[in-house]
This record gives structure tokens, C-alpha cells and sequence, in this order.
């Protein structure tokens, strides 16, 4: 089976998150590797931008010309290796004649089978603002905490000044958010923007983290059919 990626939202995201595929399938050859066509599009329009009404520019029609793309293509179903993109899953799954996995709907999934009962979420201004992971969470009875408006620019700039830049990585906004969203009741802290899966790829950030790519890794390997090696069976740190 093969893997469809709507990519480049943004582009060392989606080339590390080709990478967490490629590393987390149990094979001992190339043949045994997960087909993927990917997309990389970095000139889609900034979904943050839009949610929050500061661009007119909607994303979404470009993400579905490519959904559509990849479904002429007869992959088994696509992953976006954007978690703000996911605001946008209705509408693109009502265009798209292929499934889209969800890693919104699958971060719920993981935290109840996991009997958590509470999360902390670090994400775009966009995803915090349409509440996409507040009441899918909410739904199944998690409680949910979001950084203070203070902290949230501080997570903003992680996400936007630093990593999407290519700078250099404050890892003490990073921990000092965390700590914060723990000393509201947060048993686990979602990544919940493929940005800072890069700050758990290059750091050691500690335990009690769910990372949001990795777990749309899993998942796209799972549905494709792919082995997955057993220590990623589990991901919540």
C-alpha cells in the first residue's frame, strides 16, 4: 500500500516526518519500506494566518487539488504532517475521495487508551483558537489546558522565529511552558505542531510528552500496512 503526504506546511517537518516513517517500520530491507508519494508545497498559504482572519488567502483548496492528485494516484489513504492543516479535515475529506487520517481524532485515541485524564497542548495561535484538540479531547472526557497568552507567544516564537527560520532554539521557553501547563493539572503535554516534534528530535525534553508526529507516523504506517517496530508501539514518553 501506499502512503499519500500533503507536504511542505512546513518543509523540515514534512522531511522529518518522511524520516519517523522510514525509522519506525520493522524492515531489514529497502523492499520492506512504506510506498510514499509526497507532495512538498510549501507555497500553501499559512493556515494560522487564516483561522485567526489575518490573511484572506484559504489554504484549503490547494491542499484538496493536491488530495485529489494523490487519490488519481491510488494511494491507500494520505497524511498531512501539519497539525493546523487538520482544522481544515471536514472539508477535506468531503473533497477527497481517499482517507484522511486524522492525528487529532488518533491523539484521543492514544491518551484515553493510555487512561490519561488530563493534557496540556502546545500548538500554533491557529489550532489553540479553533479549539480543534480542546473538544475532541473534551469529548472523551480529557480535560485540557492551554498555555497563558504570555506563554503561547513564547510558544509561537519556538514555532515561527525559530524552527520555521531555521534559528537557533530557545529551549527554555520551551520547558518553561511546559512546566507551567504541568502546574495547571497537565498529566501529559501534546506537541501538537510538527515544529516542535523537531525540538523532541533534537533535545532531550524528558518524559510525559505525546508528540503529534510521531504518532500520525505511527498511525500512516499502520494503515498502510506497514510493520512497525516494537518500540514505537508505545509513544507517550
Amino acid at each position: 500500500m501506499t502512503l499519500g503526504v500533503i507536504g511542505g506546511l512546513g518543509p523540515i517537518a514534512t522531511a522529518y516526518f518522511m524520516e519517523l516513517i522510514i525509522q519506525m517500520t520493522d524492515a531489514s530491507k529497502d523492499q520492506e519500506h512504506l510506498a510514499m508519494i509526497i507532495y512538498h508545497s510549501p507555497e500553501i498559504a499559512d493556515r494560522t494566518s487564516y483561522i485567526l482572519g489575518n490573511s484572506p488567502k484559504n489554504p484549503v483548496w490547494d491542499m484538496i487539488q493536491i488530495g485529489r492528485k494523490l487519490a488519481d494516484q491510488e494511494v491507500a489513504c494520505i497524511s498531512i504532517p501539519c497539525i493546523t492543516a487538520h482544522y481544515f479535515h471536514k472539508e477535506l475529506s468531503e473533497n477527497v475521495p481517499v482517507p484522511i487520517i486524522h492525528a487529532i481524532q488518533e491523539t484521543g485515541i492514544e491518551l484515553r487508551e493510555n487512561h490519561i485524564k488530563s493534557a496540556g497542548i502546545m500548538a500554533t495561535d491557529g489550532t489553540i483558537h479553533s479549539g480543534i484538540f480542546q473538544s475532541r479531547l473534551e469529548e472523551i472526557g480529557i480535560k485540557t489546558f492551554v498555555p497563558t497568552k504570555d506563554d503561547q507567544k513564547m510558544v509561537m516564537e519556538l514555532i515561527y522565529q525559530e524552527v520555521k527560520a531555521g534559528k537557533p532554539v530557545d529551549l527554555d521557553k520551551f520547558q518553561r511552558v511546559s512546566q507551567h501547563l504541568r502546574e495547571q493539572g497537565a498529566q501529559v503535554i501534546i506537541l501538537g505542531c510538527t515544529e516542535l516534534s523537531l525540538i523532541k528530535r533534537d533535545f532531550p525534553i524528558g518524559s510525559g510528552y505525546l508528540d503529534t508526529m510521531e504518532l500520525l507516523a505511527q498511525r500512516s504506517i499502520l494503515r498502510c500496512q506497514g510493520r512497525l517496530k516494537k518500540e514505537y508501539e508505545h509513544l507517550i514518553t
